[in-house]
């Protein structure tokens, strides 16, 4: 039996939220021919749960319902079924949850419970990157109101984890001290990382997966944006190979360090002379997992079959010999069309030829046309 058909034969269940970025983990895997079951945060939009790869939906009102539900209806298989996430919040509740599900699951984890938390800390992922010899910008953490002595001028705020309410509504750039004073009258993370603000040429964010203790890692993808936005990721991309081993190696140490087994996203800044600066690890699948998938590395399919046999991980890596476009549909249409940056017209032609579309699918068309009402609905209620 090869290791595809050996995944097959367990329960692969994505826990999320509906959004564009599970829509990509189903999928990956639906297109592959596992068909998922899907526990959902209830929500007003219907994404992910218009798929026509589930198997099964399963909606709760919280994670804590959810992660019950996985327990209760889905624990003590005759084989251990996979479990994806794609949220920081889901994510650390189930790494808190480690010593419970790891006889009873496979996971994304890092061997003890708490232990990817512990790396969602912005303070402690940019000192691990320093002991692996990444570049970050001069980064302090202080208690919201905190003024830094020798501050230079502009900063960046952020929180210094991803998991309150809300949580990218504290990143704020400011030129000046009076614009850092008037931004903690709104921060609510009680403590907060402030950076140095560059103008940046571009990001580079990789994904990936690791398995065996992140001692076999493969890193996919290699994504930059096709125009930036100041505080934000851009929803319109190129997606490539990383052809710096250097940087490979480097990355592939943390996550040995870290002892990480799961899908993962890295972020770094490229500033005008094209230094890398290292912003962070996402310890879960991320928004562009699903380009990956495109260029024929499933990262949510390659992961399952490592944790049977890592030799697969080892094997996975493909070039990717044409890089392709990939694009956000809705995000892109309201941030370039809504403004008039460009034209309808050029939008859709720039579409058309984006071959990684994250809503649009043309064998599961649904979620698009779902998400569309959604929008239109929204519209109508206001």
């Amino acid at each position: 039996m090869d290791s595809l058909q050996k995944v097959k034969s367990h329960l692969h269940i994505v826990f999320c939220a509906e959004h564009y970025n599970p829509l990509g983990v189903v999928r990956s895997l639906g297109e592959a021919g596992i068909t998922p079951i899907a526990i959902i945060l209830r929500s007003n939009l219907h994404i992910t749960s218009r798929s026509k790869y589930l198997k099964k939906r399963c909606f709760v009102d919280s994670v804590e319902e959810g992660y019950r539900l996985l327990l209760d209806t889905f624990g003590n298989q005759p084989e251990k079924p996979f479990v994806y996430t794609c949220d920081d919040t889901i994510t650390n509740f189930l790494d808190a949850h480690y010593d419970t599900l790891k006889d009873q699951f496979y996971f994304f984890n890092a061997g003890a419970p708490g232990r990817i938390a512990q790396f969602q800390n912005k303070e402690a992922i940019l000192q691990l990157a320093r002991k692996h010899g990444l570049s970050f910008l001069k980064t302090y953490t202080v208690n919201v109101g905190e003024i830094p002595e020798g501050l230079e001028y502009p900063v960046i705020t952020k929180a210094i984890i991803s998991t309150i309410p809300n949580w990218k509504d504290d990143m704020v750039i400011c030129r000046d001290e009076s614009e850092l004073r008037e931004a903690y009258r709104h921060i609510r993370s009680p403590k907060v990382l402030i950076q140095k603000y560059i103008e940046k040429k571009n990001e580079l964010c990789m994904e990936g997966l690791s398995v065996n203790r992140g001692r076999d890692t493969l890193i996919s993808i290699a994504s930059s944006y096709n125009y930036l936005l100041d505080n934000s990721y851009s929803p319109y991309m190129t997606v490539g190979s990383l052809h710096n081993e250097g940087l490979r190696e480097k990355l592939c140490g943390m996550l040995e360090e870290v002892g990480f087994e799961g899908i993962f996203e890295i972020e770094f800044l490229v500033d005008q002379d094209d230094t890398l600066y290292f912003l962070e690890i996402n310890f879960r699948n991320s928004t562009w997992s699903y380009a990956s998938t495109i260029a024929q590395m499933p990262l949510p399919v390659l992961w399952a079959e490592g944790m049977l046999d890592p030799n697969v991980v080892r094997q996975a890596r493909k070039e990717v010999t044409e890089p392709f476009c990939a694009m956000v549909e809705m995000d892109d249409l309201r941030f370039r069309v809504k403004t008039r940056q460009i034209t309808l017209s050029e939008w859709l032609r720039q579409w058309k030829s984006s071959k990684c579309k994250y809503y649009w699918g043309r064998k599961d068309c649904l979620p698009f046309f779902s998400t569309l009402w959604g929008l239109f609905y929204k519209k109508l209620r206001k």
